[in-house]
């Protein structure tokens, strides 16, 4: 249960199969890598995120991938306090299906602006690269919403995510605790 000075959040990972989500989401909360692909039904894990000055319980659902097919569950948009939408930088087709993601998500709240942060995983594999920086940035320019691309697989960016959704759901919230002076597209 949150205190006085402590907040709490529950974010929803979402994106297309295979594209990192558990990985991304278990290097944050418990410091590493999971080098077995093993499909999510759908994992809570809770951690406790020291943010600006404050205190926020965090619920992290991950969920299991996403297709054009998947009907957003309830309990993916009702009290949430934020998004973080994947992709792989190696498959534009994960890009593709994050924006019909997005767009349920939009459809749902009916909302056309909600907390999310757009994710670009698997950074380390640039060789294999489908997904240019340039059009992630754009996508979340459209969107409204803070980038950057992150590697599970060596801790790149991962706190920063979270970091970002938290901003972002203080923009909601109305506090607008975000630090002052600064871009938050990395």
């Amino acid at each position: 249960m949150a205190t006085d000075n402590e907040k709490s959040r529950k974010i929803v990972v979402l994106g297309f199969r295979a594209v990192g989500k558990s990985t991304l989401t278990v290097q944050f909360v418990e410091n590493h890598f999971v080098d077995s692909y093993y499909p999510t039904i759908e994992n809570t894990f809770t951690k406790a995120i020291k943010y600006n000055g404050q205190e926020y319980q965090c619920e992290i659902i991950d969920t299991a991938g996403q297709d054009e097919f998947s009907i957003l569950n309830s309990r993916h948009a009702v009290g949430i306090h934020g998004y973080v939408l994947v992709y792989s930088i190696t498959s534009k087709s994960s890009l593709e299906m994050v924006k019909i993601i997005r767009d349920k998500i939009v459809n749902y709240t009916g909302s056309e602006w909600v907390p999310m942060v757009l994710v670009g995983n698997k950074s380390d594999l640039h060789l294999q690269r489908q997904v240019s920086e340039e059009e992630g940035r754009e996508l979340a320019h459209q969107w409204s919403c803070p980038w950057t691309e992150a590697s599970a697989k060596h801790n790149e960016n991962i706190n920063l995510i979270f970091e970002m959704l938290l901003a972002e759901s203080e923009k909601l919230a109305g506090t607008d605790a975000a630090p002052k002076g600064g871009c938050i597209i990395c």
